[in-house]
């Protein structure tokens, strides 16, 4: 079984994006919303596939994303935001392809959430560089650059991912990742970039499945929690500097070489 976690704050589109998961998935899943701190003001459809989590308060998307994990019943987890779409039988698809010591994410195409079409001029994401970027002076993060992909592999190992979508075994995440760490990252960003991290420093990788895909509302429309909440800001530039601190020498000493970056 295939657990589906979709950590929530506000999101209006919090209900299509379960009806594409219901409608398109082709074995046996379970859609655990995890509500973070509010209650819709559209009701969650009632459907014995769907397991509703309610945090008393807003503690943010990565204690949402834990708390979703520790409810999970699957064999495989999969996580993805609250306004996207998805491929016929991604279920399927992407646990059958995906190896016990791998993240594996589907392709990415761009959503027009007013349409709930994919937006045809955007072109897919298949592969992601990871950089040190340059924010403002004297402000860096570890950020994935979209990339070329090689059109020759329908699986393709990448260096990063947009963090919206990826599935992995359950028992790696019990071994590998534990938890999303709150202190020092803070209650939301940056999750992706952990995640590959402690997977390639237990011997993982991180893959790009074009089997099939997802749709990720595009950067054009609003999201509802960008930068944090009013009850539970973020401080992103000490979230970026935290990551940084604890993983840059690793990244120049053993990812830059591997990658050619």
């Amino acid at each position: 079984m295939l657990s589906i976690i979709i950590p929530s704050y506000k999101d209006p589109l919090l209900g299509k994006t379960i009806e594409s998961l219901l409608e398109n998935a082709e074995g046996e899943i379970e859609i655990i919303p995890v509500l973070d701190g509010y209650y819709p003001e559209t009701p969650i459809k009632e459907d014995r596939r769907i397991r509703v989590v309610h945090l008393g308060r807003n503690q943010g998307m990565r204690r949402a994303i834990n708390a979703g994990v520790s409810v999970a019943r699957g064999e495989f987890l999969m996580r993805n935001d609250e306004h996207q779409m998805f491929g016929k039988g991604y279920d399927v698809i992407l646990t059958r392809d995906c190896q016990p010591n791998w993240i594996i994410t589907p392709r990415r195409y761009a959503l027009d959430p007013v349409k709930w079409e994919i937006m045809k001029e955007v072109p897919p994401v298949d592969f992601m560089k990871l950089k040190i970027v340059n924010m403002a002076p004297g402000v860096r993060k570890f950020s994935g650059v979209e990339a070329p992909g090689d059109p020759g592999k329908p699986i393709q190992e990448s260096m990063a991912m947009q963090g919206s979508c990826w599935v992995m075994p359950h028992a790696w995440w019990d071994k590998v990742i534990g938890e999303l760490e709150n202190e020092g990252y803070g209650p939301h960003y940056q999750d992706s970039h952990e995640m590959v991290f402690k997977t390639w420093q237990a011997g993982g990788k991180l893959m790009v499945d074009k089997n099939t895909w997802h749709a990720h509302k595009h950067r054009n429309f609003p999201r509802t929690h960008n930068n944090g909440t009013a009850e539970n800001p973020s401080n992103n530039e000490s979230c970026w500097a935290y990551s940084l601190s604890i993983w840059e020498d690793y990244y120049n000493k053993e990812i830059k070489p591997r990658w050619k970056v």
